[in-house]
């Protein structure tokens, strides 16, 4: 049999828990304001010009225009892919649209096409 507590600390538990959850809110909604409302939305394609292409490593350099959902400006950088069949047939110098998500701290490119000259 389970004691019963008293009105007052039911209560005051009660009152914790909200107070609690409270701060935690906040905080999800100030983070998500910061980034403006593309933080939470699905990747949208960025343009992108082929730099390297690394098969063996799993590694594509793109020189990309400004990724708003990363909040990234643009600059030449090296991507993850985890698929391999995504580097196939892309070469330096090619134009591509591509999306990229961070995963534990690494950009990975999740999607990536050639774009016609």
């Amino acid at each position: 049999m389970r004691p019963q507590l008293p009105a007052a600390l039911q209560a005051a538990g009660l009152c914790l828990l909200l107070l609690g959850a409270v701060p935690a809110t906040a905080q999800v909604n100030d983070h998500a304001s910061h980034h403006g409302a593309g933080a939470t939305a699905a990747p949208v394609p960025t343009r992108a010009e082929v730099r390297r292409v690394d098969k063996a490593a799993g590694r594509i350099t793109l020189r990309h225009e400004r990724i708003e959902h990363l909040d990234m400006d643009p600059m030449t950088m090296v991507f993850q892919v985890r698929d391999p069949a995504l580097l196939e047939g892309l070469q330096v110098g090619d134009r591509v649209q591509f999306t990229a998500e961070e995963d534990r701290g690494a950009y990975v490119v999740r999607s990536i096409e050639r774009q016609p000259r």
